[in-house]
């Protein structure tokens, strides 16, 4: 059996049940194939099988007390799946549907994303089947008070540094940061995504939607376009659909849609930025559902129904697409009617928000398709930055850091273009960036023995 098959299998046969995990393993060493021959030393030193196991998985109960004095009980995970380049770095989910095959699979793929940002950081991830929705500002610290009690023992700056995922913004990192600084008595650069206030980054939240529409712009740029007059289709609500829309306003793209668990929101005037401005404090601070938008603005709303879903349905038109929600949000049913509508862009803000065969469908028809690992790692390459400014002691202009951001996303850009020729797949950005984040971690596993 060809070795990359008997991996894949190997991996099934050991967890069947996690099912995300296979999936991310399976798309990456698939594209991996062509690294075989001309790597015989990473074959002779095991190196594809040992990167599908992590370093360790971390399992842990959290009880906490709700407003009523109830005692609830959670499960907590961390994955430190491989610190080759640097200490583990990824970030926290809160979210009902965590477990620990949705963990392995994030850290798995932070492992190539971290890489290819080019920061000295290792792919980890972690967090709670806890859901914050509907919680008090009492409860979530009760949580995450009780989650840092455990997690502490395993994090530090040079060892492992956490930061947000879905569930866990600015609120849930302030609460675990200031429970984290009681307990070891230090204030270190442990967790990012931090408050300006107490060592935070400029540009840290913006940086995911961004990095996402610094990478569709470098792909378009290869067409000879650009966003001015662009439509485009953005799924999710929070943070990453927040700044992606900004940007894309910014470029002189329009933004129709948003969305969260209840829905989706079609507004084709599009969504300016006071518009966005009420998102913000929609979503961010009253924590309420976009429908509200809807209602306000006289814009369309379907309950229950997703962006992709919608513009199938009632045949919008957009030029690119961001699916910033979560993952195998996309399908095939909706990658081809995307195309139909006219989309020739996909540039994820989510991590591995495509299913396999919704890919294959976008590399059938030539879009560009920049999938989460690359167009996606504005995030934590700017958690690096904030790294580096924690570490010196200082504070970069927002100027500075998104002019740094920039840099790294066309950088990034840049090496999965360039890996994809020197690979044989010229073009196809899934090849060139699982390879050129993997190589450079290989290159650091075979230089530090077996381990």
């Amino acid at each position: 059996m060809p070795l990359i098959k008997e991996i894949i299998e190997k991996v099934k046969k050991r967890d069947p049940e996690q099912k995300e995990f296979h999936q991310a393993v399976e798309e990456v060493l698939a594209s991996l194939r062509p690294t075989i021959d001309k790597h015989p030393e990473f074959v002779k030193a095991n190196i594809y099988e040992r990167i599908v196991e992590p370093d360790r998985v971390i399992m842990f109960r959290v009880p906490w007390l709700d407003d009523k004095g109830e005692v609830r009980v959670n499960r907590g995970f961390r994955v430190q799946f491989n610190n080759a380049i640097g200490p583990y770095k990824g970030g926290l989910r809160f979210h009902p549907s965590v477990n620990l095959g949705i963990i392995k699979f994030l850290g798995f793929e932070q492992i190539f994303k971290n890489s290819l940002t080019t920061l000295p950081m290792g792919g980890g991830k972690g967090g709670s089947d806890f859901d914050p929705k509907g919680k008090s500002d009492m409860e979530v610290m009760k949580f995450t008070q009780s989650f840092m009690r455990e997690l502490y023992r395993h994090i530090g700056p040079d060892r492992d540094v956490p930061a947000g995922d879905i569930g866990v913004g600015g609120r849930e990192i302030g609460f675990m940061y200031g429970y984290y600084k009681k307990i070891v008595n230090e204030h270190t650069g442990v967790l990012t995504g931090k408050a300006l206030e107490y060592g935070g980054s400029l540009i840290r939240p913006e940086a995911t939607g961004y990095g996402a529409v610094y990478f569709a712009a470098e792909m378009l740029s290869t067409r000879g376009k650009d966003f001015k007059g662009k439509v485009c289709a953005v799924s999710g609500s929070g943070n990453v659909a927040q700044y992606t829309t900004e940007k894309v306003n910014a470029l002189g793209g329009k933004v129709i849609t948003l969305s969260d668990s209840d829905g989706t929101i079609v507004d084709e005037k599009g969504i300016d930025a006071d518009k966005l401005k009420f998102i913000m404090e929609l979503k961010n601070i009253r924590r309420g559902r976009v429908k509200e938008y809807a209602d306000k603005f006289k814009a369309k709303y379907f309950s229950g129904q997703s962006v992709w879903d919608v513009l199938r349905e009632q045949g919008i038109k957009v030029d690119v697409a961001f699916p910033c929600a979560t993952e195998n949000e996309v399908n095939a049913i909706n990658a081809e009617n995307m195309i139909k509508s006219g989309c020739f862009c996909v540039s994820e803000g989510a991590n591995m928000p495509s299913s396999p065969d919704a890919i294959k469908i976008y590399q059938e028809n030539n879009v560009l398709y920049g999938p989460g690992k690359a167009a996606n790692a504005g995030g934590v390459a700017t958690s690096g930055l904030e790294m580096s400014q924690n570490s010196m002691r200082l504070s970069w202009s927002r100027e500075e850091v998104d002019s740094r951001l920039l840099e790294i996303m066309k950088n990034i850009h840049k090496s999965c273009l360039d890996a994809s020729e020197v690979y044989g797949k010229k073009g196809d950005y899934v090849t060139g960036a699982n390879i050129a984040g993997f190589v450079k971690v290989a290159k650091a596993m075979l230089a530090g023995g077996i381990v």
